[in-house]
């Protein structure tokens, strides 16, 4: 029997390497890709014979955990593991809620990816486990994610090169969008890294999000 799955995943390169991964697996049928949470709900309502739906986070127009939320209540049989950059507290708690059935991170590789996908299909939780050890903190001791946030000052290019970070781009790549220079990028960041007290582009965009800086 195929697998019927479907990727929610905005970005083209990310995409292309899901692709790749599941590519290994004869069973495993793509029968469609959506660039947001939207274009996923559209094409579900024309065509909901989909087993289980790898969701992104950070899309335009409706994020994954708007979007898993919706799926949920509209098609409660169809699973979903969000496939994501994302392993802060916040969005891991803010998917279980919504409704999400396993929560990887986007280096995962294709093997665990694929048995993730069958241990969901079968009733299970699959998650990377730093993941899963975080949940269980959180079900241990639920945040409230309803305090205020820390206040940071970004400057406008900075923000920008945030942005351009959050869909993995490189500095050459944002240089080139920006019209700068690679150089001058890394000093962006390394300013960046300064303000916000982080160490990785990961850590950037992830204190980003949860600051309300760039959109998750």
């Amino acid at each position: 029997m195929s697998i019927k799955i479907a990727i929610a995943e905005d970005n083209s390169f990310l995409l292309k390497a899901i692709l790749e991964k599941l590519s290994f697996f004869e069973e495993i049928e793509v029968k469609f890709s959506a660039y947001n949470g939207l274009e996923l709900l559209e094409k579900l309502e024309k065509d909901a014979n989909v087993h289980l739906i790898l969701m992104d986070i950070e899309m335009p127009k409706m994020n994954g955990i708007e979007t898993v939320a919706q799926v949920s209540q509209r098609y409660p049989q169809i699973k979903t593991i969000m496939l994501t950059v994302f392993d802060d507290d916040e969005h891991i708690f803010k998917a279980i809620q919504a409704g999400a059935n396993g929560y990887f991170l986007k280096e995962v590789d294709p093997k665990t990816l694929h048995q993730g996908i069958i241990d969901t299909l079968e009733g299970g939780a699959a998650m990377t486990p730093s993941v899963a050890m975080k949940a269980l903190k959180l079900l241990r001791n639920p945040p409230d994610f309803s305090q205020p946030v820390e206040e940071i000052k970004l400057t406008t290019r900075e923000i920008e090169i945030l942005e351009q970070t959050s869909k993995g781009l490189n500095y050459n790549q944002i240089g080139e969008n920006l019209f700068i220079s690679p150089k001058t990028v890394r000093k962006h960041t390394e300013n960046i890294y300064q303000k916000l007290q982080v160490h990785s582009k990961l850590e950037a965009v992830q204190k980003a999000v949860k600051n309300r800086i760039i959109e998750g």
